[in-house]
């Protein structure tokens, strides 16, 4: 098949769909099939995740890609990627995020080319972004299908989006080379460890406050978060006004992030909602303990209380629940030990299972099939 992947930019650090674009991509140019990508990048760029050396970059270089975009700018990216799809001539188009697949879906009018939308966030996300909650009524009209991460993130969205959506899972395809050691023998300092985007869905601030909960208990811990955004300024001053920046550091994204799981202790996401939370996963498989909160659908999913971490039960003050959570597990290496499992979990989301969902969602569109089964 002739595939197009389409995202706002690739070249900017971190971001968790823009690794799976890149992992997917490249699988399914290793699988054979022809594969282009488009983004918004200046071109000559490199991919902050790197692309099969098959695939094609169409980098339309248009306006900036990690702010949002004036109508203009959206005006003329509309048009820009119907002139580059025409010349494409792909056999199915995939825009990932609503920041690509909504703009894409318009550029496609009337070219009869299948659109998937791929959504990677859970409906809760829009909660504060009413603009965007609106422009998802489009998309019945735009795309011929929809995906996302979990049932647990497609049961978040509206009847009308829900019986367009297909389950598609991220791939977890770090290479567990070596996993934590939890107990940290050979350790003066021990480490808990947060990845994910400076943003506020992932709520680093509470974290922070949690962890400044707790300091004078645990002197031999420091935290570190993992990650870039918007929220960097924020976070600083409060790390600062804390007396923290000892303890806490922010090292920004960062590509070899398996070596941050294996030198954790423990791993902590604090966010308030998720759509797959690859973090989540990717810290299991490398035998971390777990703590996130029992009221974010997606980390429910990977964690079982008392097995391989601990969900908490936010009530009223979320830091001081954090807190009271994390400190058990910070103070007892025989704790830590008991829930440092967690593996056989991740078996169904390796990268071959993921793209054999792939190929047979994108055949199915390009022979002009949309069976039930995929709705």
């Amino acid at each position: 098949m002739k595939l197009l992947f389409c995202i706002k930019g690739l070249n900017n650090p971190g971001g968790g769909a823009e690794r799976v674009l890149a992992d997917v991509a490249s699988g399914l140019a290793q699988r054979g099939h022809q594969v282009a990508v488009l983004s918004f990048d200046s071109p000559g760029g490199d991919a902050y995740y790197p692309l099969h050396p098959r695939i094609e970059r169409i980098e339309l270089g248009l306006g900036l890609t990690t702010d949002p975009s004036s109508f203009l700018v959206t005006l003329r990216r509309i048009f820009a990627m119907r002139s580059a799809i025409r010349r494409y001539s792909p056999d199915v188009v995939v825009g990932f995020m609503h920041s690509m697949f909504v703009p894409l879906g318009l550029s496609l009018t009337g070219l009869r080319i299948p659109l998937i939308a791929s959504e990677h966030t859970n409906y809760r996300h829009y909660a504060h972004r009413k603009m965007q909650a609106t422009l998802l009524y489009l998309v019945p009209s735009l795309a011929d299908l929809m995906t996302c991460v979990s049932e647990q993130v497609r049961q978040t969205y509206p009847s009308f989006l829900r019986k367009r959506m297909t389950i598609i899972p991220n791939p977890v395809t770090l290479d567990v080379t070596a996993t934590a050691d939890v107990f940290a023998h050979s350790r003066q300092r021990k480490l808990l460890l947060a990845v994910g985007r400076l943003d506020a869905g992932k709520d680093h601030a509470t974290l922070i406050d949690a962890f400044a909960q707790v300091v004078t208990r645990a002197p031999d811990w420091d935290l570190r978060i993992v990650g870039e955004g918007i929220l960097r300024p924020k976070l600083e001053e409060q790390i600062t006004a804390l007396g923290l920046k000892e303890r806490i550091s922010l090292p920004g994204a960062v590509k070899d992030v398996s070596k941050e799981y294996q030198n954790a202790q423990l791993f902590v996401i604090p966010s308030r909602y998720e759509s797959f939370s690859l973090t989540t996963a990717e810290a299991l498989a490398h035998g971390l303990p777990i703590i996130g909160f029992s009221d974010c659908p997606a980390i429910a999913q990977w964690v079982g209380s008392g097995e391989n971490g601990v969900l908490v039960k936010p009530k009223g003050d979320r830091a001081k629940s954090l807190a009271a959570a994390l400190l058990p597990l910070m103070e007892s290496e025989e704790l830590r030990g008991h829930l440092a499992a967690g593996s056989k979990l991740l078996e169904e989301y390796g990268l071959e299972r993921v793209l054999e969902r792939w190929e047979h969602v994108l055949r199915s569109l390009a022979s002009g099939r949309i069976c039930p089964a995929l709705r």
